[in-house]
């Protein structure tokens, strides 16, 4: 099956501004069934949830169906999906529960390919209570963190290893399932990043075996909040601090305060709009969203084909991410040249490649890049060829110190 990008092009009201957006990574654009479930729940009648009148009884049908529609997302349980305000409020969170039973002698590991989110809020629950914080390097020429790396600083008292699933500045994609036998054969939990990772292929939790996996529906077309997943017996055995009155049942019992319901209608219409991307497939939506994963990679995998050509044929350019196995994202240096200088050249041309280190900044300064890291081209499903040849242009025009 091959994914029709015109019509799906056409589904996205901002991309008529004319802009190649290969900002995917920090937020992709909004497609109009997410817009129009956003409006049509604020539109409603919404209360606090119940089954009652009318708003009680819509704000209930939004989060079962939110639920639902994660759970079928990532393989899980809907009584394992946790909502929040963001993928980081969620881990500073988990961080602050898992921490409780931590003390001086336990370790825990992260890495320095993660996003800053999965791995401060790990080192300060740490330093809070005494217990040690281990680092797994991965290979700077190549990008690659494997099996080995965590393997050296794992021990028989690591409590928790922290990891992504997909490097957000270099598309890096670990072998988690493998790490996650080697974690929990040392009888730890395996904490995922998947906010990178979820946007670029479907998600089977129980196989990549984390403990818990965190997205944000804001990168795979939806609006901007967090998920995690976890086993709901594993839930059951954690006791966040919460408020008195609120609810003590799991998964709630993590959700501080009125959920989001407008983000969560438009969460639940985010995966099915992925789930329709794959023309002609049919059966369930997790089988829907299985054949549309595999279409959008492919279509990704050959518009990342084509940059890099297109790179290689520059010149004066270094692409950094070179793992054998990642996403469709590019970290580029260019000789002697700033790639704050780059971006903003790109951006008169209305081509959206931004330059920084994207709060990887443990990643960036292990690259040798300091904190300024470099230039991110990250691919979406709606990117065209068209979009890949505007920026080739645009970076071939400052490569020459073309006005």
């Amino acid at each position: 099956m091959t994914l029709d990008i015109t019509a799906l092009r056409a589904q996205f009201p901002a991309l008529a501004h004319g802009t190649a957006h290969f900002d995917g990574p920090g937020g992709t654009q909004t497609p109009l069934p997410v817009i129009e479930a956003v409006a049509a729940a604020m539109s409603r009648p919404l209360s606090i949830r119940g089954d009652g009148l009318p708003g009680e009884r819509n704000a209930e049908s939004i989060v079962v169906g939110a639920r639902a529609a994660m759970a079928d997302l990532l393989g899980a349980e809907p009584a394992g999906i946790v909502f929040g305000r963001s993928a980081t409020q969620l881990t500073y969170d988990f961080s602050r529960t898992l921490a409780a039973s931590w003390g001086p002698g336990d370790e825990v590991v992260v890495t320095r390919l993660d996003h800053d989110a999965n791995i401060r809020p790990w080192v300060q629950a740490a330093e809070r209570v005494g217990a040690t914080v281990r680092w797994a390097d991965f290979d700077p020429d190549t990008g690659e963190l494997g099996v080995d790396d965590i393997r050296a600083v794992l021990g028989a008292r690591t409590r928790l290893v922290a990891v992504t699933a997909a490097s957000n500045l270099i598309g890096t994609r670990p072998p988690v399932a493998e790490i996650a036998r080697l974690v929990h054969d040392a009888g730890a939990l395996l904490y995922v990043d998947g906010v990178h990772y979820t946007a670029h292929t479907a998600v089977d939790v129980a196989r990549l075996g984390a403990d818990f996996f965190v997205c944000s529906p804001y990168k795979f077309l939806g609006p901007h909040h967090g998920v995690l997943a976890a086993r709901p017996e594993l839930l059951e055995t954690l006791r966040p601090d919460k408020l008195l009155p609120s609810t003590d049942i799991a998964p709630e019992r993590f959700e501080l305060g009125t959920l989001p319901y407008e983000f969560l209608a438009g969460t639940r219409a985010a995966v099915d709009f992925l789930a329709g991307l794959a023309p002609g497939s049919d059966g369930s939506r997790r089988e829907r969203l299985a054949a549309a994963f595999a279409c959008t990679e492919e279509h990704e995998d050959s518009l990342r084909t084509r940059v890099e050509k297109g790179l290689a044929a520059l010149g004066g350019i270094t692409v950094r991410s070179r793992a054998a196995r990642r996403t469709p994202t590019l970290l580029l240096t260019v000789e002697g040249r700033s790639t704050v200088d780059a971006y903003r050249f790109l951006a008169e041309r209305d081509v959206h490649a931004p330059s920084g280190s994207f709060y990887a900044l443990e990643a960036s300064r292990h690259l040798g890049l300091g904190d300024a890291g470099g230039l991110r081209v990250g691919l979406a499903p709606y990117n065209s060829a068209e979009d890949v040849d505007r920026l080739l242009e645009g970076l071939s025009d400052f490569l020459r110190g073309t006005v």
